[in-house]
């Protein structure tokens, strides 16, 4: 997709508020219903699900309208659990969630700072090695200073607050989105995106707003990293600084559609679901499967599912039969060369 369709995308979600929220009011009417009509596995499973919609919604804010691709989602999300691993006891619950959001956001306007002058695998690859640097850094804090390599949680909330936290993040990541959108600042990282430079001499201020943009995506991590962290008993910088959460939030925010509101909600819903069904079923060819289906979205699907139309699919199947009318056409050549050669040697031997 080109950086004016983008922009245009971008511009075009910026309609429709009133559908657009009553769609996000009868999807959280669902998820609200989940803890009491549902199993265990069954919010285990939702749980996750709404972690990669705040995840990948709040990521999608950002990088998919100013094109930066941001590789640092696990470092703010360690941060969040981190800061509610250390204050679980001294704070309540909804001050603890906020300062996860908060310190990250701090984090974020410092590393922004320093790096978003830059653009592309520059970006990306400065954002990674900032978080393997942080989670180094709490790594040694933790074995020179504490003495331990991890921290064991007590005093954890029961899982409906859990679950009811995360789900309200879900749907602020999702209810900022579409406010953002149809602001300013909204207008401003879409003109990031489709040219920074002219963005700048229409009076933008592009370094400002870049760092507004990232600090939003950081707070929510953030925030989710605190809320999740009490799933577990026992956490460690492995675990929360876990590269892979955030290699699945881009991931899921590719498949659904960068340029749109509602496709990361959608494959985060369905990258979930897979993904604990290859856990079961192919836990070998785990991470083959997502990377197939990552070149997949890629060459067939490159606006993501939230692109995918009817069109779309009369496309394929042009495409598809195309492709197969050129290989039956290859194969009679192959036929008749074969036959002619066939003839030619009969041909010979009857004249030998």
């Amino acid at each position: 997709m080109s950086s004016t369709s983008r922009s245009r995308r971008w511009l075009l979600d910026r309609t429709n508020l009133g559908r657009d929220a009553l769609v996000l009011f009868a999807l959280t009417g669902w998820a609200l219903a989940v803890p009491g009509l549902g199993s265990d596995f069954a919010v285990s499973m939702a749980l996750t699900c709404l972690m990669y919609v705040a995840l990948a919604t709040s990521w999608t804010l950002f990088c998919g309208a100013t094109r930066y691709l941001s590789l640092a989602t696990a470092a703010f999300f360690g941060i969040g659990a981190y800061v509610a691993a250390l204050g679980l006891e001294q704070f309540a619950w909804p001050a603890l969630v906020a300062l996860g959001a908060g310190v990250a956001a701090v984090v974020a306007v410092a590393m922004g700072s320093a790096v978003l002058h830059l653009r592309g695998t520059y970006f990306a690859v400065l954002t990674f090695g900032m978080t393997e640097l942080i989670r180094h850094a709490v790594t040694t804090w933790e074995k020179q200073v504490t003495g331990t390599v991890g921290r064991v949680l007590t005093a954890t909330p029961e899982r409906d607050t859990v679950y009811y936290t995360v789900l309200l993040l879900a749907v602020a990541a999702v209810a900022t989105s579409m406010i953002v959108r149809r602001t300013r600042l909204g207008l401003a990282m879409a003109g990031i995106g489709a040219d920074e430079q002219r963005a700048q001499t229409l009076g933008v201020n592009t370094r400002l707003v870049k760092v507004v943009g990232f600090a939003i995506t950081a707070a929510f991590a953030g925030a989710v990293g605190a809320a999740m962290s009490v799933r577990w008993t026992y956490i460690d910088p492995a675990t929360v600084f876990n590269p892979f959460i955030g290699f699945q939030t881009v991931l899921i925010a590719l498949i659904g559609g960068v340029a749109t509101l509602w496709g990361p909600l959608v494959a985060a819903v369905v990258f979930s679901l897979l993904a604990e069904t290859l856990r079961l079923q192919l836990p070998q060819l785990y991470m083959v499967t997502l990377g197939l289906l990552l070149i997949l979205s890629v060459l067939w699907l490159p606006g993501g599912l939230a692109s995918l139309r009817m069109a779309t699919l009369r496309q394929w199947r042009d495409d598809i039969h195309g492709w197969w009318r050129e290989q039956r056409a290859a194969r009679d050549r192959r036929d008749e060369r074969r036959r002619r050669g066939a003839d030619a040697d009969d041909a010979e031997g009857r004249a030998a």
